[in-house]
């Protein structure tokens, strides 16, 4: 008996319909996945992988998108395209299950994580009350999510970005789908993490029995779980086989970047005298964990603890450690977008004391880009508009002095001026991140927190952005606090390295002693992991 293909895409070819003018995306896209098989996408962003994997499951605009004549994507022998929408709706989730690249937009800020798992669950199965409050606890332990029962009532936008991602996966695996789309299943996930979902899908495919198409920009990740792999480039496969031949032998000179793409001594190797720019002593951060009630105590939850760091100006101070150690809470409590106590002082002066409405000189200064760039880019603003708000907040520039900046900001990340009157919705996880980064350099500030800049980049376009910031800052004498779950790009990018776990700062060393000598085991089982993957 011959075993049939789960999934067949044959000559896809798909077209955006921008003001009546169609806009090749896709082209001839061809690929078969079989039961039980990890099949790896890989291209750079904008390649087209995402959007091939919304139309197996007709996730595209149908007012906005084509299809040529010749294009089939068939499932289990049914072909999808022709499909339904309450047709699809009965595959989406049940037979194929799907982890999106961006899980702050994925998940309903609305409801907690309780309802939106509770929700995927009654659809497809129909369980209610105890049992499919058991069923939920089950799946959130499956993904190793801590502290389950405090985390069912939770929002969002109260979990770390790591939590939310797998939040997501429990979400794609509750129903037991035959095929699970992962497209950057583990981009805001840190190292060791990363081992533990991946090993966790792995070994759910060979229990479950399903098969899995992986989307990804980390050829480290694909190297350790794929089968087969295909490499896309400008909406074309152009390289297809056997995970051991692309990476032993790859045919195109695109697949062989790709493959030896890894950032690696970016950071300045000049920084200035040790000059303070910022320092902060004491810093805590403490969250409400209840509503008080008459006669009854708040309790809180200890986000940050005893933060003692200097920032030396020029430098890059890297931050590491796992999801929910408190990294990205540390940098908006510096920035003063979180309450803290404890001391924050900035060229000397402290900013504990500062009242907002007095803030805005401190806002031109110092610069965020966050984790989540279509989270963080209003979508009914033009690129031009999102790049040009921090000029037409804190200068007097006019409209031409504006634009002509705004173009050199784009030019300076990559972006091509044709972009200019775009929307996010528009564009790649790794140009919308490219956006966000031209939107926080364009006031030339002297202190950028970058936190995860380049988590949703390809490895190559990865290199482009981190030799640009590197580039900016030995020019412009830029300090950089570079937050990452990537061990190589902390050690390409950073002069001094803070590890932290649950809210404090266990080790504080320069970078090249961080990496060959590690004090605590902790940071020596990162280190462990990140060896181990590749």
């Amino acid at each position: 008996m011959v075993n049939l293909p789960l999934l067949c895409v044959e000559h896809l070819d798909v077209s955006f319909i921008n003001d009546n003018m169609p806009q090749q995306i896709l082209q001839d896209v061809t690929f078969t996945i079989n039961p039980r098989e990890t099949f790896a996408l890989v291209g750079e962003s904008g390649s087209g992988k995402s959007v091939t994997a919304h139309s197996i499951l007709k996730l595209l605009s149908p007012s906005s998108v084509n299809y040529s004549d010749r294009s089939n994507i068939v499932f289990q022998g049914q072909e999808l395209l022709h499909l339904t929408e309450s047709q699809m709706n009965k595959i989406r989730g049940r037979k194929i299950g799907m982890i999106f690249q961006e899980p702050m937009t994925a998940l309903n800020p609305l409801h907690t994580v309780e309802k939106q798992l509770g929700e995927v669950i009654t659809l497809h199965r129909g369980l209610r009350g105890d049992a499919l409050k058991k069923e939920i606890i089950l799946q959130l332990d499956r993904v190793q999510i801590p502290n389950v029962s405090g985390k069912l009532n939770a929002y969002p936008h109260q979990l770390s970005g790591g939590q939310r991602q797998r939040v997501m996966i429990a979400m794609a695996l509750a129903n037991e789908p035959e095929l699970l789309i992962a497209d950057e299943p583990t981009t805001a996930l840190d190292v060791t993490v990363q081992k533990q979902i991946l090993n966790l899908l792995k070994n759910l495919q060979h229990e479950l029995g399903i098969a899995m198409l992986l989307i990804t920009h980390d050829l480290g990740i694909v190297r350790h779980y794929a089968d087969n792999v295909a490499v896309m480039q400008s909406g074309r496969i152009i390289e297809q086989g056997s995970c051991d031949d692309i990476f032993l032998s790859p045919q195109t000179e695109y697949t062989r970047n790709l493959i030896n793409s890894e950032p690696v001594g970016i950071k300045s190797t000049s920084v200035p005298a040790k000059e303070v720019l910022m320092s902060v002593r004491d810093l805590c951060v403490r969250f409400a964990t209840n509503k008080p009630l008459l006669f009854r105590n708040t309790q809180f939850f200890t986000a940050l603890e005893n933060i003692n760091i200097d920032i030396f100006r020029g430098e890059t101070l890297g931050i590491v450690g796992e999801s929910g150690s408190g990294k990205s809470t540390l940098a908006l409590a510096i920035l003063r977008l979180l309450s803290s106590t404890g001391s924050i002082r900035f060229n000397d002066q402290e900013l504990q004391s500062v009242k907002q409405k007095l803030l805005r000189a401190f806002r031109q200064k110092a610069q965020i880009v966050f984790q989540d760039p279509f989270a963080s880019l209003n979508p009914r603003m033009t690129v031009q508009h999102i790049i040009a708000e921090g000029l037409r907040v804190h200068t007097k520039m006019d409209k031409d002095e504006i634009e002509s900046a705004v173009l050199k900001a784009m030019s300076d990340v990559g972006l091509d001026a044709g972009f200019l009157h775009r929307y996010p919705h528009e564009f790649s996880g790794g140009q919308r991140q490219r956006i966000a980064i031209a939107r926080a350099l364009i006031l030339r500030p002297e202190i950028v927190f970058l936190d995860e800049p380049t988590s949703a980049l390809d490895k190559s376009v990865q290199a482009q952005i981190l030799n640009l910031l590197g580039d900016l800052q030995q020019k412009y004498q830029l300090t950089y606090v570079f937050i990452s779950h990537d061990l190589s790009v902390i050690k390409a990018m950073s002069h001094r390295v803070a590890v932290m776990r649950a809210g404090r700062i266990i080790e504080y060393a320069d970078t090249d002693k961080l990496f060959s000598h590690p004090d605590q085991e902790y940071t020596k089982e990162l280190l462990s992991a990140r060896l181990g993957r590749l």
